[in-house]
């Protein structure tokens, strides 16, 4: 990943108190991204979220087994939250054993350990584990798709609804490529400690061994996730995830013709979004940027900087292009608390502005004694005079 500092090359600007960067614009050449013989894409800076590529991105389409990556998703979070255990055992139904498509071939009437459900889910894309989860979680596969549902909104997946757990064809059954990235990050983001099972080539159960269906892991190194699908109506879809030089992608094809050619879609996807862009951090969290002089206070002055480290995704070679600016309050008294907003840091690529965040205050001030403040005010209505404040 990037690692780029502005305050290497910044000067101050006394006037309004704004620091900037000094470089001459060299603007990057991008060609145009691929166009894919899919229904709908899209490829995402998964550290970000900035969209890189996107085509129908939003259209409502069946999701087949993607479907289950919400399912997983589910499941990993009842495990990380506490309300299920990883050698939880599940009771096979009927329902559960009788449920066509693929299989992780369960049995009825016998226990199956929450582990291997969720491996039978995510490497076989078991349609008899998902059912059986949904059913562990939630007492029936109905009542989980509620549970999807109410997941799916506080997600922010505007254009997705879930009848079952599995993806088998249903009447208001679907999702959009923008809602299955979303999801996709979530995954990595919020289940960690769980997101290296989407890597796994291959799970045997019952004797039974099968390799995972997204054929891109060992053909692409940089590959570790997520998911395929496959039905009739929704042609062959695949979600993968890859990681290089420190910046990882996700993308999404939905409606290809051929398991090869989502892959061969997909690739397209990774190897432009590769090639011509890379996720740079211009700042850490909690790294001084600036410190302003604080009148009335214990401490004469404050460090400012930002919450949370500054993350943006810019085409390669593009450092140069952008500028920062830094807007402080122009006078600051104390008291002033931790984390209080002072200003703001603005970040411009041309004329564009690409990033706003708040200035906040590094560490608290106290106010002075009485007659301290009393100077310091008296020291600031000078300065304010001579400065035409």
């Amino acid at each position: 990943m990037l690692k780029h500092r502005f305050k290497r090359w910044t000067s101050l600007c006394v006037a309004g108190l704004a620091l900037f960067s000094g470089a001459a614009l060299s603007e990057t050449i991008i060609p145009s991204p691929p166009q894919l013989a899919a229904t709908s894409y899209i490829l995402m800076d998964a550290t970000t979220g900035h969209i890189l590529v996107s085509h129908n991105a939003d259209e409502r389409l069946p999701p087949a087994s993607l479907t289950k990556l919400m399912t997983s998703y589910i499941a990993e979070r009842e495990i990380i939250e506490g309300r299920i255990a990883l050698d939880d055992e599940s009771l096979i139904s009927v329902n559960a054993w009788q449920t066509g498509g693929s299989r992780m071939f369960i049995q009825e009437g016998r226990f199956v350990s929450i582990e291997d459900l969720l491996r039978g889910i995510i490497i076989q894309s078991g349609n008899d584990a998902s059912v059986a989860m949904a059913e562990h979680v939630a007492g029936s596969e109905t009542m989980f798709a509620q549970m999807m549902n109410s997941y799916a909104d506080r997600l922010g997946m505007e254009n997705s609804k879930f009848q079952n757990a599995t993806g088998l064809p249903a009447d208001e059954h679907y999702s959009s490529a923008a809602d299955m990235a979303i999801l996709s990050r979530h995954i990595i983001e919020d289940n960690t400690e769980f997101y290296p099972l989407y890597a796994e080539r291959s799970f045997t159960f019952n004797g039974i061994s099968q390799a995972n269906r997204n054929s891109l892991l060992g053909r692409n190194p940089a590959v570790d996730g997520l998911k395929t699908g496959h039905t009739e109506e929704a042609g062959y879809c695949l979600v993968a995830s890859a990681i290089e030089d420190g910046m990882r992608l996700i993308s999404v094809v939905m409606g290809t013709a051929s398991e090869e050619a989502r892959v061969q879609e997909t690739q397209k996807l990774l190897t432009y979004g590769f090639r011509y862009f890379q996720t740079a951090q211009l700042h850490d969290g909690g790294e001084e940027l600036y410190s302003g002089r604080v009148w009335g206070g214990r401490a004469d002055n404050v460090r400012l900087g930002l919450e949370e480290d500054l993350m943006l995704t810019i085409a390669r070679g593009d450092e140069s292009s952008m500028n920062t600016v830094l807007n402080i309050d122009p006078v600051l008294k104390a008291p002033i608390e931790a984390g209080q907003r002072l200003g703001e840091l603005v970040v411009t690529h041309g004329d564009e502005e690409v990033a706003r965040r708040p200035l906040l205050a590094l560490e608290a001030v106290e106010p002075a004694g009485f007659f301290a403040r009393i100077w310091d005010y008296i020291l600031l209505f000078f300065f304010n005079l001579f400065n035409g404040s």
